[in-house]
């Protein structure tokens, strides 16, 4: 019994000894940290979404306040107003940020799409894009099993009863964290005021892209011509439109009327009431 308490009162001794050593080297070496990394942090929204290029807002929130390099408008989905308010806590100036919105480039539901297999996998984009590219006949199509939904932070998509993702202006901060989770590459962010945009994502000649989708862009180049300001231009095979140039010079849109697919379209984003979640 003797020999039990000896060991306990010695293994206690050298529990308190380290403890002390411990604490000791924590209060001589603590790096004290700058306060206003917290008030910075506390003002971002949180999404931890990694649009900023750090990971996470503290990461952020320490970058932007240590680091005279980092700019204070990196916080996509603040906005203008977290960018104004970081830049005047750090003492910086803040660039414009050019508004963004999430853009689903495909227009073909997978529930009317041609498919090459019916896919009976587990619920997950990325999973059936490693079997052949996914079921549909089109491999730049949505798969729609909602990875990007699942990635949003913000509340702010949905998948219809379509199978496509369907995204919800309002709360749409543009953070691009939806985009990084589709393994087609099929959403863009893109300026949410766009008079227009391409609903395709498909790279395939004109006979080929046809035969898979009956609306997708054939690359024909019809409204690249149309076109008066030169704000879409023809890239493998698809149009691509520089929203910007539309924003500054268009005054009426003529690159829609011949579209022999309707593959471009005046860009409205859909209420999200008219979406059915699935």
């Amino acid at each position: 019994m003797s020999a039990i308490l000896t060991i306990t009162v010695i293994m206690a001794g050298v529990g308190l000894f380290f403890g002390l050593v411990l604490a000791a080297a924590n209060k001589k070496f603590a790096v004290e940290m700058n306060p206003l990394i917290h008030i910075v942090e506390d003002i971002l929204p949180k999404g931890q979404c990694g649009a900023c290029g750090f990971a996470g807002c503290a990461a952020y929130a320490e970058a932007v306040v240590l680091d005279p390099k980092v700019e204070p408008n990196l916080c996509i989905p603040g906005k203008k107003i977290i960018a104004d308010e970081v830049a005047r806590l750090t003492g910086k100036a803040a660039a414009e940020i050019e508004p963004r919105f999430a853009f689903v480039k495909c227009a073909e539901p997978i529930t009317t799409a041609k498919k090459k297999y019916v896919y009976d996998g587990i619920s997950d984009c990325a999973a059936a894009f490693i079997l052949q590219n996914g079921p549909k006949v089109c491999e730049y199509g949505c798969i729609g099993l909602g990875n990007c939904v699942r990635a949003c932070v913000f509340d702010a998509m949905v998948m219809n009863d379509q199978g496509l993702p369907v995204v919800n202006k309002d709360n749409c901060t543009g953070c691009g964290a939806c985009a990084t989770a589709c393994p087609k590459g099929v959403i863009a962010m893109i300026n949410p005021d766009a008079p227009v945009a391409i609903y395709c994502n498909s790279n395939e000649k004109g006979a080929q892209v046809r035969k898979n989708c009956k609306i997708a862009c054939i690359g024909c180049g019809i409204c690249a011509k149309q076109c008066p300001y030169d704000a879409i231009k023809m890239v493998n095979n698809l149009a691509v439109v520089d929203s910007s140039i539309c924003l500054e010079k268009c005054t009426e849109i003529v690159c829609l009327a011949k579209c022999p697919t309707n593959a471009i379209k005046t860009y409205k984003v859909p209420p999200l009431e008219m979406t059915q979640a699935v």
